[in-house]
């Protein structure tokens, strides 16, 4: 299995501040749409497929992979990814909250699996480095932070 976090300050000295709901909105729209978030060309398509009061499904291509997610928000607060179909299985969240100074937080984890690879094989030890390199959710959590300040500088939020 597969197990990673990653957290960042959702307000770094030297960055325009985002207030809870701010960063909220650009959690919500990456869930709902993440070829504006994700680098140029990576998600080619991103459609919400179903909705409901409680929960939507997204159908997606991201690095060539198709993938359906059901997608559950809790307001203000949480985004858990689940992985209906695709190369992966189990869930991804990202979640805002304060830290023991009242600072805000934006905290990534997931709990995943590879559909047809034996558990800690070595697709899922290169997935588990990938996700805790520097490149990975650590740097992906920092970019939305960013392209959420872009939108809302542009009025696009």
């Amino acid at each position: 299995m597969i197990y990673s976090t990653a957290t960042v300050p959702v307000n770094p000295e030297g960055e325009t501040p985002l207030t809870r709901a701010e960063a909220w909105l650009g959690l919500e729209r990456k869930a709902r749409d993440a070829r504006l978030f994700l680098p140029a060309g990576l998600c080619t398509r991103c459609d919400v497929v179903e909705e409901s009061p409680d929960h939507f499904v997204r159908e997606a291509t991201i690095a060539g992979l198709d993938l359906r997610e059901i997608i559950t928000l809790e307001p203000q607060s949480k985004v858990t990814f689940f992985q209906a179909t695709g190369p992966r299985e189990g869930a991804i969240v990202n979640q805002l909250f304060e830290d023991e100074d009242g600072r805000l937080q934006l905290r990534f984890y997931c709990y995943l699996g590879l559909r047809g690879k034996r558990p800690n094989a070595p697709e899922e030890q290169a997935e588990q480095a990938q996700f805790d390199s520097e490149t990975g959710y650590k740097a992906a959590l920092l970019s939305t932070l960013e392209r959420t300040r872009q939108l809302l500088s542009e009025g696009k939020l």
